[in-house]
């Protein structure tokens, strides 16, 4: 015996011509199969495996067929597919496509800056939430057919509490600024309770839902407070999908709940309808009561209440998945401009702020005494010449402001001296600017004086109020920094459009008037018959019969709307019902489009 491993003798068995049979195992290693010999268990072969004494790689299950090893099960008939050697490598992927794969259509890639905006999938929605949804839409197609007024109120209140349950169960907590958004845009919804004028009223609601994005998104940049609205009309869609996922889920768990439920509601109805009928016919106070609290509802006015109720859904589901799931659109940032040279930025600035230093000492002359010396010498009265530099005047403190965001944009980054050089620039224009302001709400002063007040001024002057008000906030935030101005500029809009609504351009326009007529004996009563219900107040002062010319439009109006609800009429209407059905109005033959006293 001998230390080395005895090998198995190889015997050749005779075949049945007497002729030795041919080893199986010696024909594998002729082949170079890499076989075992006999005598061994012989492991399974895998006609995909890899070769022996190599480490076998995941395989892709979107791999190619030319990758792969064929094995000859799956080779075609007739086909000879010689085995790899032991040891061989994969033959190389081909670095090209194959011919029709070049023809199929590519998916677009999403830009880069939607995939930053884009948000995390929402939580399941909440059980709360589905029925604040629904209460949003019933509201919305029986009440928001009649009008405006308190009933965007009702209509908002479900509709905020859906979003607070979806922030709910997102783990959202709100800050404070989201609170000064929300409370900031259920105030703006109580000028339609208030205030009869359209103007008012639709700035007011355009306004509350731009705060309501805000308070929704969380948004603090200029990016997100100018596409936080638009964006909260495109969650409509995402958010329907989202509620009909919810509902799907709970269909399969809560189909045995569902049938009491609705037997329930429907009892109920029942009992409402034959009861509160027997009480209506018998006391007839009480059916009047009971009339004007319950919203009519008719067949003809179905395909509106449709739309309404439509309307009430989409939104209170897009409100609740912005909530849930809000787009961040702070993330999208913009990239600085390429900052200029000290001679090429701030050249062009100081001789701005020159010119407007030299039209602001003309405006000083004027004012110290020199006021009838330019009117002789332009030859205008002096209405037509405060007229003839407001629009001018409003028009420069719009551009002043784009002069300032692109110099903003422009301005050198050098370090502490360009700094310093940005803010005085700047600085002197936007005071300067706030100068010309004042320059021009005067002008508006005299002209109102001369020619009496309208809607248009009054809104153009508030507009420049307001845009003062920007340039002094772009002051401060030159001088102390910026991160809070576009939440603040928000602010103001808001807190602008609420006092516009308040205070009522109509009933302004009425009071300036008569008091203009009480001092001259002159009133436009042409114009002043178009006001809306908040200028009885003022215009039942003048004497009769200016009085009842001027109340006659507004009259007739109320008359025509005498079956709105309690809850589509604003407070200033049923004010001016009760004054008018306590004074009246005269009957008069003819009505002068301008007024004037004989005194």
């Amino acid at each position: 015996m001998t230390d080395s491993p005895s090998v198995p003798e190889r015997v050749s068995t005779p075949g049945p011509a007497g002729k030795p049979e041919p080893d199986p195992a010696g024909e594998a290693a002729a082949r170079g199969t890499g076989a075992e010999p006999r005598g061994m268990e012989a492991e399974p072969r895998d006609a995909e495996a890899e070769p022996r004494g190599m480490e076998a790689e995941p395989r892709d299950a979107e791999a190619e067929p030319r990758d792969a090893v064929p094995s000859p099960s799956a080779a075609r008939p007739y086909t000879h597919v010689k085995p790899p050697h032991r040891g061989a490598q994969p033959p190389p992927a081909r670095p090209y496509p194959e011919p029709w794969q070049q023809w199929q259509p590519r998916r677009a890639e999403p830009p880069a800056w939607l995939a930053e905006v884009r948000p995390e999938p929402p939580a399941r929605i909440r059980t709360a939430t589905l029925w604040s949804v629904l209460a949003t839409a019933l509201l919305s197609s029986l009440l928001l057919r009649d009008g405006l007024g308190v009933n965007l109120l009702l209509v908002a209140v479900p509709a905020a509490l859906a979003a607070f349950f979806s922030a709910q169960a997102a783990g959202r907590l709100p800050r404070p600024w989201t609170l000064v958004w929300a409370v900031g845009g259920l105030a703006l919804l109580t000028v339609p309770a208030l205030r009869d004028a359209g103007l008012p009223t639709f700035l007011a609601v355009v306004s509350a839902a731009a705060l309501g994005a805000l308070a929704l998104g969380g948004s603090r940049t200029w990016t997100g407070a100018l596409l936080g609205l638009p964006g909260l009309f495109g969650a409509a869609g995402p958010g329907t999908v989202w509620a009909l996922r919810g509902l799907r889920e709970r269909a399969g768990g809560t189909r045995g709940r569902v049938a009491p439920v609705l037997r329930a509601v429907v009892v109920a109805a029942g009992l409402l309808i034959v009861f509160g009928t027997l009480f209506a016919s018998a006391d007839a106070a009480f059916a009047e009561i009971l009339g004007s609290l319950t919203p009519d509802v008719s067949v003809s006015e179905g395909p509106w209440q449709g739309v309404l109720f439509a309307l009430g859904l989409f939104g209170a589901l897009a409100a609740a998945h912005t909530a849930a799931s809000p787009l961040r659109w702070d993330r999208v940032t913009v990239s600085p401009g390429r900052p200029r040279g000290r001679t090429e930025w701030a050249l062009p600035l100081i001789v701005l702020n020159l010119l407007f230093a030299a039209f602001i000492a003309v405006q000083l002359v004027v004012l110290l005494g020199g006021y009838d010396k330019v009117v002789a010498e332009t030859g205008l009265m002096p209405a037509q010449y405060a007229r003839q530099g407001f629009w001018q005047l409003l028009w420069v403190t719009v551009l002043v402001l784009v002069v300032m965001v692109v110099a903003g944009r422009w301005a050198p980054r050098g370090g502490a001296r360009d700094a310093v050089l940005v803010r005085t620039v700047l600085g002197a224009l936007g005071v300067l600017t706030l100068v010309v302001v004042a320059s021009a709400l005067r002008r508006m002063d005299l002209y109102v004086d001369a020619f009496g007040l309208t809607r248009l001024r009054v809104s153009v002057a508030a507009v420049e109020l307001w845009l003062g008000l920007v340039i002094v906030l772009m002051l401060v935030a030159g001088a102390i920094g910026g991160r809070w101005l576009p939440r603040a500029v928000a602010a103001s809009v808001g807190a602008g459009v609420l006092a516009f609504g308040l205070v009522s351009p109509d009933a302004l326009v009425a009071e300036r008037n008569v008091q203009r007529y009480e001092r001259t004996g002159t009133l436009d009563s042409e114009y002043v018959r178009e006001l809306s219900a908040d200028a009885v107040p003022a215009l039942d002062r003048l004497p009769e019969p200016l009085r009842s010319c001027s109340l006659r439009g507004i009259a007739v109006e109320l008359r025509n709307g005498a079956d709105k609800p309690w809850y589509a009429t604003s407070l200033s209407e049923s004010r001016a019902r009760d004054l008018l059905a306590e004074r009246g109005v005269r009957s008069v033959a003819s009505c002068p489009g301008e007024y004037r006293s004989e005194r």
